[in-house]
């Protein structure tokens, strides 16, 4: 699995150092700096150096610090590479890819970079917005097998985009629940991340006054598999550490179940409680206890 044990990603504006020095005291376990959505392209080159000084200024402060940068496509994406990555950040967060390839290509562009700037080879991870075009949600499989390279830290996902591309007029249902389509493209996500070794981010949970909804969203995530989700909010923050930090009593269970399989002396299945458990018990288990490490 990947070595990116975190629960939160909070997105910051790239261009307001004041949401920037607020956000260091969120709690958040990685903070992404925008320079994508929340940046308008004339307020662009402000915010690339507002990035960059935070970078230097905030770096081993607390959290860690990610930049999401704009899509290969838009031909800004050197550009913002160029200008932040003096500042060391601890990976980029890549948004609106379609494939694999463009990954690897931004991997040669980071490779570069890190000569030129002293950072040690392979440092920047990556996380890729998986979902945002049509295209990406039929290769999401092309991720397994270490296809994206070791930089690939998580795969998350979006709606927005892809709601856009699909000209989408809704992207709820009446009780609230994504449409079939965006639930499609949620899963394929999560079930990339898997297949790649990486962690499964959730994506945002938009309405951050709608507490009972998050709460809500936080459960089916941790449910299905996701470890982490990324924040709008830093009012978020500790419902998602909160969420995806294993409890005491997961903890516990988790111990007895290794104790369980170490005193079977290798074999397959042991017994706990007076039932069988089986070896993806002992999956689950140590996935609970490697968490617990952080």
């Amino acid at each position: 699995m990947s070595d990116l044990p975190l629960r939160s990603f909070l997105f910051v504006p790239g261009d307001s150092e004041r949401k920037q020095a607020k956000a260091l005291q969120s709690g958040a376990d990685a903070l992404i700096l925008d320079l994508e959505d929340s940046v308008d392209v004339a307020q662009l080159d402000v915010a690339r150096a507002t990035v960059r000084g935070f970078l230097e200024k905030a770096r081993g402060k607390g959290p860690q610090l990610w930049v999401r940068v704009n899509s290969l496509g838009s031909g800004k994406l050197a550009d913002d590479l160029a200008a932040v990555m003096p500042g060391k950040p601890a990976g980029v967060v890549l948004p609106k890819v379609s494939s694999v390839a463009e990954v690897a290509e931004v991997d040669g562009l980071l490779a570069g970079l890190e000569v030129r700037f002293g950072v040690a080879s392979g440092a920047t991870r990556i996380v890729v917005i998986a979902t945002e075009t049509p295209a990406a949600l039929f290769g999401l499989g092309a991720y397994a097998g270490g296809a994206a390279g070791p930089r690939l830290a998580g795969l998350t996902w979006g709606v927005e985009d892809l709601s856009a591309a699909l000209g989408a007029l809704e992207k709820t249902t009446a009780d609230g629940s994504l449409t079939p389509v965006l639930q499609l493209a949620r899963s394929l996500c999560l079930l990339g991340a898997a297949a790649a070794g990486v962690q499964a981010i959730d994506g945002v949970y938009p309405n951050f006054r709608d507490r009972e909804g998050f709460a809500r969203a936080l459960a089916e995530a941790r449910r299905d598999g996701f470890t982490a989700k990324l924040a709008i909010h830093p009012d978020q923050v500790a419902a998602i550490n909160g969420a995806f930090t294993p409890t005491d009593v997961e903890i516990e269970r988790a111990k007895r179940i290794v104790a369980a399989f170490e005193a079977a002396g290798g074999a397959g299945v042991a017994s706990l409680d007076g039932q069988m458990i089986d070896r993806p018990h002992l999956v689950l288990a140590r996935r609970v206890l490697e968490r617990v490490k952080r």
